[in-house]
């Protein structure tokens, strides 16, 4: 006979007739009315409760991350939401999948180079420095893009990242990995000979990192402030359809190049 498998445990959560319970807490008397959306998923995520400072700085980065106008991952939830009225949470989740390595989800790339330099020297000094400007000379020579670096419209500076890297430094929460983004900006520009924009995903790489976010579960972050995004998407194109633009837009841009037809 086969061995039976070892138990399995969560940390989770489990309930009873009477409450649920929520990493040991009490759903009904300590955490419904006491913790706020942002705080309650820092909880449940990381499985501590954030200071005052770090709720704080998470809600604006889940604030900044929420909308982002007609996006990819906009623009596929309204065309599911239209073709399937009924699915909500297809169109939802169809959107979701586009928060990636190239649109908003950037901040896990970021918080890998951002976790590289902060390992070779504390985020300051000459060894952080050269760290940085290895980073950028690597990612130069190989033609890759930057991941937290540029951006097609925030010229010369992205103002939503310099709002957040405020921010950290009001709550007093610049740490090392703040540090090493504008030490891998420096080098950046050094690097590149001009001035490229740390960007929305940089700063919050950096900001979810000094709360202690680990990068593997960062882009979950962005998914939790998207998918509220993505609703609003949905109950705007009930008011106001958009598909037929998107589409007709579509048709207009993208021509057929075959020889029969137009």
């Amino acid at each position: 006979m086969a061995p039976l498998p070892k138990s399995q445990t969560t940390s989770l959560a489990t309930s009873t007739a009477e409450d649920v319970f929520i990493r040991d807490q009490s759903l009904c008397h300590e955490l419904i009315g006491q913790l706020s959306f942002t705080e309650m998923a820092f909880f449940l995520v990381l499985g501590r409760k954030p200071t005052e400072a770090q709720r704080s700085v998470v809600d604006a980065c889940l604030v900044t991350l929420m909308e982002h106008g007609l996006t990819p991952s906009a623009i596929t939830t309204r065309l599911t939401y239209t073709s399937a009225p009924e699915a909500m949470q297809a169109a939802v989740a169809a959107g979701l999948m586009g928060v990636g390595s190239l649109f908003a989800g950037t901040m896990e790339g970021c918080a890998l180079l951002l976790n590289r330099i902060v390992a070779a020297g504390a985020a300051a000094g000459a060894a952080a420095e050269a760290e940085a400007e290895q980073v950028a000379r690597e990612h130069r020579a190989a033609g890759l893009p930057l991941p937290g670096f540029g951006h097609p419209v925030h010229k010369p500076d992205d103002p939503r990242a310099a709002r957040l890297i405020e921010l950290v430094d009001e709550h007093r929460l610049t740490g090392d990995h703040t540090r090493a983004l504008l030490a891998l900006s420096r080098a950046v520009d050094r690097v590149y000979t001009k001035h490229i924009t740390i960007n929305a995903t940089g700063a919050i790489a950096a900001a979810l990192g000094d709360c202690g976010v680990p990068q593997q579960i960062m882009r979950g972050f962005a998914l939790i402030s998207r998918c509220a995004g993505l609703v609003a998407h949905i109950h705007e194109e009930q008011a106001k359809p958009a598909l037929l633009a998107l589409w007709e837009a579509g048709d207009r841009a993208v021509l057929y190049d075959g020889k029969q037809g137009r």
